[in-house]
């Protein structure tokens, strides 16, 4: 009998449950068994935990370990797959590898994770005007809602090109009638979407109260657009964005949003509260270690499961050694990218060398796949950061930043010189990029095309972002060729294979079909 394949941007439709947040403070809300459906929706609680619960699906960890970072990763020039052998996290080691199919890779999660979070915006926003509460808060709640779903189909939109556009929750009978969407109708979307969110006044420069910590601002929603506008190459509207989250003097406080870079650079990527959606961070995913999560749904937990993905495996240290946590050791440096930051004042805060630990006699640890001796210093779990509740490997607290404010330094910088302006001394985009140097004790360089993306490499390295850089400006092929990459194929994702049954979807023609 021929299986029946239930496509999960219609299957959402139907009805879903809540998982817990995986942030902290505003984020933090039991939402386990809340169904979103006739019962729901009937007082400003269950709003706001309907909006929580799309903020859940920012950071999406699935059970099979897939996060959009970890993706990135494994399928940029600075890092492989790693892990315990070569199928260690498949989903990983075929992207790494370029050898993914519509039927098995990474994409086929991030598929779900953006439609999960768009199915959830659309039926707050369809929900919200009908419930008794606040009309300021109401007003918010849609601002961000809004936002959120922009953000979602960012996401879906860089990565497939050819997706459905769906802005409001699905009747049954329209579940397998909805084409794909024009990408330029998409870009549109996601323009008003973001701009919505601008628009409305109760929508705040900042937060105020660290309850709201991890809630989207006009900063954030500035930033998004930028981001939005830097992808389609429209430079003079994407330097203008940025330039409004960078402030009028790059690497000085920004007095409407509070943005400012961190005098150090290690501080970024420390777990304790003091050092979580700090002035550097303009848009966080956040993460805690007192979900109690276990093996039992990996994606239920509210920990960061980067931190033990990255760790060297079978660490054994002696005294005066890290006290890094014993991991899979996945997402390893490769040499070419060991050699490029080596002399970089980063290095030491980005890349865990522990081939030097043993080498010098200071530990011992297991050589996995495709090991170099080179891991992810930036998010090793620590000892001395081990949660005391649920399982260990699922419960660490480091947050994630999607965009700080470095980030927004150098697209600014880039927008501006792609849009024909000077990068020399005493332009505004040397300026930023040299804000940016000048952190980790750097001189001024002159800020060229070049120059800017070997910043981002340095910058972001283990962060998600090389990746879809080379994407973006095409320099992926060239990048990624020795490692199977296709450019007549690879610059876009796979629609994934169960999405295309008995519905008016088809495959991108990178992968043999009509769109």
């Amino acid at each position: 009998m021929k299986q029946k394949y239930f496509p999960i941007i219609f299957a959402l439709a139907g009805g879903i449950a809540l998982f817990s947040s995986c942030s902290e403070d505003f984020l933090e809300a039991d939402l386990k068994g809340t169904d979103l459906e006739s019962a729901f929706y009937k007082n400003e609680t269950q709003a706001r935990q309907g909006l929580v619960a799309i903020y859940d699906v920012v950071g999406w960890q699935g059970n099979g370990y897939v996060t959009r970072e970890g993706m990135a990763n494994a399928a940029s020039d600075d890092q492989r797959a790693g892990g315990g052998g070569p199928s260690d996290i498949n989903d990983l080691q075929v992207v790494t590898k370029w050898t993914l199919t519509p039927e098995i890779g990474p994409h086929n999660e991030l598929w779900r994770k953006g439609y999960a979070g768009i199915f959830r915006a659309n039926k707050l926003l369809e929900k919200l005007t009908e419930v008794p509460m606040s009309e300021v808060n109401k007003a918010r709640f849609a601002a961000e809602a809004k936002f959120l779903r922009g953000y979602f189909y960012f996401d879906l939109l860089r990565m497939f090109k050819n997706i459905p556009l769906v802005t409001k929750p699905l009747t049954t009978s329209e579940m397998r009638d909805v084409p794909q969407a024009d990408p330029a109708s998409v870009w549109k979307q996601i323009e008003d979407d973001i701009k919505a969110a601008l628009a409305e006044p109760n929508l705040p420069d900042r937060i105020s109260s660290t309850d709201d910590k991890g809630r989207v601002t006009k900063g954030t929603a500035h930033a998004m657009l930028g981001k939005v506008y830097l992808y389609q190459k429209k430079w003079q509207e994407a330097a203008a964005e940025f330039a409004l989250v960078n402030g009028t003097t790059p690497g000085q406080p920004n007095p409407t949003y509070g943005y400012q870079l961190l005098p150090n650079f290690a501080d970024l990527f420390k777990s304790k509260p003091e050092f979580k959606y700090n002035s550097e961070s303009v848009f966080e995913i956040g993460y805690s270690s007192q979900s109690n999560g276990g093996w039992g749904c990996v994606s239920c937990t509210e920990g960061n499961v980067l931190n033990i993905l990255v760790g060297p495996r079978g660490y054994n240290p002696k005294p005066g050694a890290p006290d890094y946590v014993s991991g899979w050791s996945f997402l390893v440096f490769t040499k070419d990218f060991y050699d490029f930051i080596h002399f970089d004042p980063r290095f030491k805060y980005t890349v865990a060398d522990v081939d030097s630990l043993e080498r010098n006699g200071f530990a011992t640890y297991e050589k996995g796949h495709d090991n170099t001796g080179f891991f992810l210093e930036k998010f090793a779990g620590r000892q001395s950061n081990r949660p005391g509740t649920g399982t260990m490997e699922l419960n660490f607290p480091q947050n994630k930043y999607d965009i700080r404010l470095a980030d927004t330094y150098l697209m600014e910088a880039e927008a501006l010189v792609m849009a024909g302006q000077s990068g020399a001394v005493g332009s505004r985009a040397y300026a930023l990029l040299n804000a940016v140097r000048a952190r980790v004790g750097l001189g001024p360089i002159v800020a060229t095309i070049d120059n800017i993306f070997d910043e981002r490499r340095l910058e972001f390295a283990g962060e998600g972002i090389r990746f879809f850089d080379l994407i973006r400006t095409g320099r992926a092929a060239a990048a990624l060729g020795g490692r199977g990459f296709d450019p007549n194929r690879h610059y876009v994702f796979p629609i994934p294979f169960h999405e295309l049954q008995s519905t008016k979807m088809e495959q991108n023609k990178e992968w043999g079909g009509n769109k």
